[in-house]
């Protein structure tokens, strides 16, 4: 197995590491602060909680329908009528999944194999590359950055495709940067005639202007979304996939020989997430949209470069490049100095080899202090 990972280049998904590592130091009894992970540090709704607990009692722990409990589904599909006015979804479109991460691997298997390429952002989500490699393709890679708002040119991916070029994966808000699509560029990508996998798994997380689902603009798309950000639901898996009509009988086959179904509990805590629980996801919104001001002004405060502020999840990307060009060494460094959780550009591509990102995934005091921590040691550098 170990000969095959390394034929394959997977690589490791560095924030684990620093959290890991920061685990560790925290067990020493150092004073540690995460500003690394990508996690709500609140508890999941008491509503969500209640009905994973009836549901329990119910007996309800069998295997479900590989596609997912049909009420959940159907709660889907009223989410996208009410949230973004899109009309037409049919549940039998819908997979729910095992968090978002299998969507997104059985989203990819149904579009590309190997010898085929699939068209990502640099900077990305850490994983995207090692999904497609893990199919036997290969990523193609489209360079964004600070000069144009982490904004991805649909002339540039139209350059980039060729005969071999069967998807293209789009991330709003995106990780690393929290930077949303606006309506130009999504409309304009849509027009290449590509069929696109729109991971938007930060939606309800938007702060600034309006969050805007990839099925407004075309139906040859892929959705992938899910219950971990906007729900405060990471440990419970469950994830979903908006299919094209003509995809979703492949991806139910996958589901069916690989996970046959995603956990029934957490199905049917879903359906509570998605019908009672809206009062507490705008609470938590709320203070994240609170948190992120509290960390831009702070970073403000003490000179760090924040190239493109965010519009959404919980990340800001900051420049280092006039102290390193190996984020990796310095965000260790950063936390053996600091004890400040930071995660390394690197993890998110060559394109941000020189940043470091920071989570407001975590108390106002925390981000306060975290911030001064790291501004403090990266001014002595």
């Amino acid at each position: 197995m170990e000969a095959v990972l390394t034929n394959l280049s997977i690589t490791p998904f560095l924030v684990m590491d620093v959290m890991e590592k920061a685990n560790a130091l925290a067990a020493q009894g150092r004073s540690v602060i995460h500003l690394e992970v990508g996690e709500p540090d609140f508890d999941t709704p008491a509503c969500v909680r209640a009905a994973a607990a009836r549901a329990m009692a119910e007996g309800k722990t069998h295997y479900t329908h590989s596609l997912g409990v049909p009420e959940l589904r159907e709660a889907i599909c009223e989410h996208y009528l009410t949230t973004y006015g899109v009309r037409g979804i049919d549940p039998e479109q819908i997979l729910v999944t095992a968090g978002s991460s299998p969507a997104l691997l059985i989203a990819m298997a149904c579009l590309a194999g190997t010898g085929d390429e699939i068209v990502l952002t640099d900077p990305y989500y850490a994983c995207y590359p090692n999904f497609i490699r893990v199919l036997g393709a290969s990523p193609r890679f489209v360079p964004t950055g600070g000069g144009d708002r982490f904004q991805l040119d649909p002339q540039k991916v139209a350059r980039a495709r060729n005969a071999s070029t069967k998807a293209l994966v789009i991330n709003s808000p995106a990780n690393p940067t929290g930077v949303c699509l606006d309506e130009d560029h999504l409309r304009g990508l849509c027009s290449l005639g590509l069929p696109i996998i729109s991971d938007e798994i930060y939606h309800g997380l938007v702060y600034t202007g309006e969050q805007h689902t990839i099925l407004e603009y075309t139906d040859d798309a892929v959705v992938i979304n899910g219950f971990s950000k906007a729900y405060a639901m990471t440990g419970w898996r469950l994830g979903w996939a908006v299919f094209p009509k003509g995809l979703v009988r492949t991806a139910q086959k996958i589901q069916q020989n690989l996970m046959i179904c995603a956990p029934s509990l957490a199905q049917w805590a879903g359906i509570a997430a998605l019908t009672e629980a809206d009062p507490e996801v705008k609470r938590m919104k709320r203070v994240f949209a609170q948190r992120r001001l509290v960390m831009l002004r702070e970073m403000a405060a003490h000179g760090l470069n924040v190239e493109v502020e965010p519009d959404g999840a919980f990340y800001v990307l900051v420049n280092m490049a006039h102290v390193t060009g190996d984020s990796y060494r310095l965000a260790m460094d950063i936390l053996d100095n600091t004890g400040v959780g930071v995660t390394p550009g690197i993890d998110f591509g060559p394109g941000s080899e020189r940043y470091i990102r920071f989570s407001y995934a975590n108390s106002e005091a925390n981000i306060r202090e975290g911030v001064s921590r790291v501004a403090g040691y990266v001014g002595s550098l």
